[in-house]
């Protein structure tokens, strides 16, 4: 179940219902009418009882004939489970009433604190909150977070953590998925890849990326790809190594970006965790990550990649120079961070089958179905 229609969090659920899908199991997402479609595969029944603009928290929360709607076509599901993939307001309502008719439930909780700039810090904990006690199971993307679940109260058996290793690519691309990183280059280039937003560290990626100017003799240069309103962040004349691609980026722009790319750096000054570390070792690239979230959880220092401070340009200039001039250190660590990739996406595969196998219980039919 995800309402909103918000891009990422229809990347992340519709890698988990592709990937169920092929497997086998009978899998269906109640969704908005103004969900991104080319993100699933056509053997996920998709249900579109609503049409919504944003993750609710807004006048759209108070439209309960558009509540009563999802409701219903959950519902009309008759579903084994139910997992809600991502935040909306309309949430907490339907976990209260599918508990009342006894169908297991889980929510994946993505952030349990607000990113800089985001303006909705004490409403995301209490909703937080809210959610923890509503939901018969807890899925998190960190042990970080785990350990702060449990922390907040609630018991082990109820929590699930696994790291967050969706791909960037639609459902047009899952079944090439296995060639998509046959032939990979290392060139003299670190990608940031996303949404330009304050906390992932933009103005600390750039003033790393002048600091390099100062060495003639280097290669590195930096590409940043997303899009976002760059002048909010940055002021100044751009530095000469950087390159801009300052849009929404295609699937297939994104595939070549990975593909020749140094390594991709995640500069963020506060992060909960991101899925472009598990697209990074995909591509067997090596990334650079900081110090923030679970974000250090992901890497192996020095194996598939290095860990820097956050909002330290000249610690990141030196990593990223150090790096991107070694290219046979990169093919070493971005061949580890593929193996990496493939080990915790299994383990990541049986832990959510755990989870689902014992939250369905005795409403399992077979196959199951996972919703």
């Amino acid at each position: 179940v995800l309402p909103s229609p918000t891009f990422g969090m229809h990347q992340y659920t519709a890698d988990l219902a592709n990937r169920f899908a092929l497997a086998g199991h009978n899998v269906h997402v109640v969704t908005t009418a103004s969900m991104p479609k080319d993100r699933y595969l056509p053997i996920v029944h998709i249900h579109t009882p609503v049409s919504t603009t944003n993750t609710g928290f807004s006048l759209e929360a108070v439209r309960t004939r558009d509540l009563g709607r999802a409701e219903q076509a959950i519902m009309d599901v008759d579903p084994d489970l139910v997992h809600f993939t991502g935040p909306h307001a309309w949430n907490l309502a339907l976990l209260r009433t599918l508990r009342k008719q006894g169908v297991p439930t889980i929510h994946t909780l993505h952030d349990l604190d607000p990113h800089r700039g985001s303006g909705y810090g004490a409403l995301l904990r209490i909703w937080n909150r809210q959610i923890m006690g509503a939901a018969d199971h807890i899925l998190v993307h960190g042990e970080t977070y785990y350990e702060r679940v449990l922390e907040m109260g609630v018991q082990p058996d109820r929590v699930t953590s696994t790291p967050l290793l969706h791909l960037f690519v639609g459902g047009d691309w899952i079944r090439s998925h296995p060639d998509l990183a046959l032939s990979v280059e290392y060139e003299p280039w670190a990608l940031f890849f996303g949404r330009l937003k304050q906390y992932k560290g933009i103005e600390y990626l750039i003033t790393a990326t002048a600091m390099m100017d100062n060495d003639k003799d280097s290669p590195a240069q930096v590409v940043i790809a997303g899009r976002g309103d760059l002048t909010a962040l940055w002021s100044e004349p751009m530095p000469e190594r950087l390159v801009v691609h300052n849009r929404l980026v295609s699937d297939e722009e994104a595939t070549d970006l990975f593909s020749r790319c140094g390594l991709l750096v995640l500069p963020y000054v506060d992060a909960t965790q991101s899925a472009l570390i598990a697209s990074a070792y995909f591509f067997r690239k090596p990334v650079i990550v900081t110090r923030t979230g679970a974000l250090p959880e992901y890497v192996e220092e020095d194996r598939t990649g290095r860990i820097v401070e956050p909002d330290h340009p000249a610690g990141l200039a030196r990593c990223m120079e150090d790096m991107l001039s070694n290219p046979d250190e990169l093919r070493r660590m971005g061949t580890a961070g593929r193996k990496w990739y493939e080990a915790r996406r299994r383990q990541e595969e049986q832990a959510l089958l755990h989870a689902y196998d014992r939250l369905a219980g005795a409403r399992r039919r077979a196959p199951a179905r996972v919703h």
